[in-house]
């Protein structure tokens, strides 16, 4: 229960969590209103920055959910011509994370980190579709273990600043598995083919957790 209502925190929130309290703590000798404010804060950094453990279903016929928040998009696309899959047509569900959502990131599915590919962007609204092309963004190409691959991408949003990736190419993964995060406010779409879709538009979903697809 106290690891429910108080999870362990990311490792990259330790830095504004300190300077968070810190800044509470000289406040609050100036003005106990500002001060209030900035414990309000502080205490939002902490639910920012939250890493809840998970558990995934682990069977391999699924796709987990690579993040938290609302699912915003469900299509047929081309795929990322970063990764040189600009005629390959892919399913695409985008999932938007806000600044109240957990914002670490998780693998749909075991497999092998065959490709990560980091280009620099802009940061606008990650819930605009342009956002795939123009913002900030991370991909990881993914061998799965029935020889099938997904690729998933971390984009950043019109706050966040900073795309974390937590694991290297070659190296394997199992399902629900951290990938990374994305700080402040940001999406993570997630590619496949040859899957049943059982997410729903305006489905809020859980990472490493909720069904996104089926063999």
């Amino acid at each position: 229960m106290f690891n429910t209502i108080f999870p362990k925190i990311h490792k990259e929130g330790y830095k504004f969590l300190a300077i968070s309290i810190l800044a509470t703590f000289i406040i609050l000798f100036l003005s106990k209103i500002l001060g209030v404010l900035l414990i309000v804060i502080t205490f939002w950094v902490y639910y920012f920055f939250r890493d809840p453990e998970r558990y995934s279903i682990n069977d391999d016929s699924y796709l987990v959910s690579p993040a938290d928040g609302l699912i915003t998009d469900i299509s047929e696309k081309s795929g990322p011509e970063e990764l040189r899959l600009e005629n390959t047509s892919y399913t695409r569900i985008s999932v938007f994370m806000n600044v109240f959502n957990c914002h670490v990131n998780r693998i749909p599915s075991s497999g092998k980190v065959e490709e990560i590919f980091y280009k620099p962007g802009k940061f606008l609204n990650a819930s605009l579709d342009k956002a795939s092309e123009e913002n900030e963004r991370n991909y990881f190409k993914i061998r799965l273990n029935n020889g099938e691959e997904i690729i998933i991408v971390q984009i950043a949003g019109l706050i966040a600043r900073r795309i974390v990736c937590e694991v290297e190419q070659g190296q394997d993964l199992k399902q629900g598995d951290r990938i990374g995060m994305i700080r402040f406010g940001s999406r993570v779409d997630i590619f496949f083919k040859n899957k049943k879709v059982l997410a729903k538009l305006g489905q809020n979903v859980i990472a490493g957790e909720s069904l996104l697809a089926s063999t």
